[in-house]
């Protein structure tokens, strides 16, 4: 099965995003708005309860942190993606480290982490130049605290869903 790691942000900025989302996002009946610590990874339902028992033990020893996004930012020339960027905060980037350096143990990972929520994607080139500007220019200003994190696992439609939540520092 499955499986990928995520933040849900509030309501809030998950309704802000799907604004953009349901013109520009062919993802957005998959998943709602997040950010990703672990992208998705193939892994046994035996193999599950052993992560989830890190993923607890991850959770505990780590602290709530604060998620401001800044600005709408692009991949281009590498990816037709737009995204709302979010700053790299300290417990943010070492609460990546460690999910990714469990989950990946056996495994190489040499993906930089580029924390952010998709807006945008499988653009064509011309989509992508008449919006980008304009989206560029946005002024985005948003903060929030994040307190928990989602295992969440994909269905046989494509869409994902929650297995399980962890609460950071609890």
């Amino acid at each position: 099965m499955k499986y990928g790691i995520v933040i849900f942000p509030s309501k809030k900025l998950q309704d802000y995003a799907n604004s953009f989302r349901k013109r520009y996002d062919p993802h957005i009946s998959f998943i709602p708005p997040h950010v990703t610590l672990v992208n998705p990874f193939d892994s046994t339902e035996e193999e599950i309860k052993g992560i989830i028992q890190n993923l607890n033990n991850i959770a505990l020893n780590s602290s709530p942190f604060t998620l401001e996004v800044y600005k709408a930012k692009t991949f281009h020339p590498v990816a037709n993606k737009i995204f709302l960027a979010i700053k790299k905060d300290e417990e943010l980037l070492n609460l990546h480290g460690k999910l990714n350096a469990h989950v990946f143990s056996n495994k190489e990972k040499t993906e930089s982490f580029v924390p952010h929520i998709t807006i945008g994607q499988k653009l064509s080139n011309p989509e992508h130049s008449d919006i980008v500007g304009q989206l560029t220019m946005m002024d985005v200003a948003h903060s929030e605290v994040v307190d928990r994190f989602h295992l969440l696992y994909q269905l046989n439609n494509d869409q994902w869903t929650t297995y399980e939540t962890f609460h950071l520092g609890k």
